[in-house]
């Protein structure tokens, strides 16, 4: 198959028009990265003033009271190790991209803060927010992450007006992801151009193969002979969730974003679907929603809502399929990790031990993990097919006696 940079530039076109609506469709569901608590700073500060007035008072209550505090500082650091809030803040949007914890630093890449009110259009740095501690220009990040308006005194303004179009850490990587696909794409079509008579090599050879399987053993069998109008849309889905999935498993920038396992990601990937096959279902189609050939009319009060609804799971499926197996494989990773810090918490042999175990089956998971990028990507554009082929289906019936 010789694909021109014409072409392939086209099929790409639609990856842009994903990841734009993907990605503002996703703005509301936000996450905030692990960081320090000032509460408990605070706490421990007033602690040590405690101790240190206790000993001015009394030398022999001096060594109890040290003891005393030692013991609700490892109570503290034990009630640290929570694995579930570890987990889902590492699974959660961000208004920042986490780097690394060096001590009690958490190395971060601020993001882009765009709020739109009253006021006008406001751009700032989310570090202004200083990981939820500070307020700036009359919003701050609340409990869950979202940006919220605030008063004067610093409680939540549930009256105020005003439309987030941020860029989170979701939408920065499947900007990332976006360019990185154009670059590899345009590159490989370039050197389609200059070896026009020559059989691809390399990286080239592979991605031409996986343009071939989805048109092959995918569009063409489930479609039929009208494949080619749907063949852009398919290719694009095909690799920007195996491509973001991919991303999703590398543990550094410009990787770990949970891109495809954001259900707002996955509904807006499961509408595109969705409105194609409605725009082109054909009479076939929707006579056989509206009104089932073959079944007296009696039945039809019974059978139509059947079929609307059985219309309407579609995206439904596509939707939580892919948002589940991908938050399920982050989970399970990250709860093997978890393991180490639990039983380390417990006894410091006892995590050692656990360690080994621990990394022996996320190393197994993450290979799994490879396989499940791909498989995700193929049963999506797989069931979309299907849904295509089913909207232009031709239907003859016959009429027996």
């Amino acid at each position: 198959m010789k694909l021109s940079k014409n072409k392939i530039f086209r099929y790409l076109i639609p990856v842009f028009l994903v990841a734009v609506y993907a990605g503002y469709a996703s703005l509301k569901v936000y996450g905030q990265e692990t960081s320090a608590d000032s509460s408990h700073a605070h706490g421990g500060e007033a602690t040590e003033m405690v101790v240190e007035m206790d000993a001015q008072h009394a030398g022999a209550e001096n060594h109890e009271n040290h003891q005393e505090a030692n013991h609700a500082e490892n109570a503290h650091g034990e009630e640290k190790v929570d694995a579930g809030k570890l987990i889902m803040e590492h699974i959660a949007d961000a208004h920042d991209w986490h780097i690394a914890t060096l001590g009690h630093t958490h190395v971060t890449i601020p993001l882009p803060v765009i709020i739109k009110d009253d006021a006008g259009i406001k751009v700032f740095s989310s570090s202004r927010f200083e990981h939820g501690h500070a307020t700036y220009e009359g919003y701050k990040l609340g409990e869950k992450g979202q940006i919220v308006a605030v008063n004067a005194d610093g409680s939540e303004n549930h009256e105020a007006s005003f439309v987030d179009l941020s860029i989170t850490k979701n939408v920065a990587a499947m900007m990332i992801a976006v360019i990185l696909l154009c670059f590899i794409m345009l590159s490989i079509a370039g050197h389609y151009s200059k070896n026009r008579n020559k059989a691809p090599k390399g990286f080239a050879n592979l991605v031409e193969t996986l343009i071939l399987f989805i048109r092959d053993e995918v569009a063409k069998p489930s479609i039929g002979p009208k494949y080619e109008k749907f063949l852009p849309y398919l290719l694009t889905i095909f690799f920007f969730i195996f491509f973001n999935n991919l991303l999703g498993l590398v543990p550094f920038f410009p990787g770990g974003a949970n891109v495809t396992g954001n259900i707002a990601v996955t509904l807006v990937l499961a509408l595109f679907t969705f409105v194609i096959t409605s725009i082109n279902g054909n009479s076939s189609y929707w006579g056989h929603i509206f009104m089932p050939p073959g079944v007296p009319k009696v039945l039809w009060i019974l059978l139509i809502p059947i079929e609307i609804i059985g219309m309407l799971n579609k995206p439904i499926v596509l939707m939580i399929r892919l948002f589940a197996n991908i938050t399920a494989g982050h989970i399970i990773i990250l709860g093997f990790f978890s393991l180490i810090f639990i039983f380390g918490a417990m006894n410091q042999y006892l995590g050692l031990g656990v360690s080994v175990l621990s990394v022996a089956f996320t190393t197994f998971m993450s290979f799994l993990e490879l396989l499940v990028a791909f498989l995700q990507a193929y049963v999506f554009t797989l069931l979309s097919s299907l849904y295509f082929g089913s909207a232009v289906e031709e239907h003859h019936h016959e009429e027996h006696h």
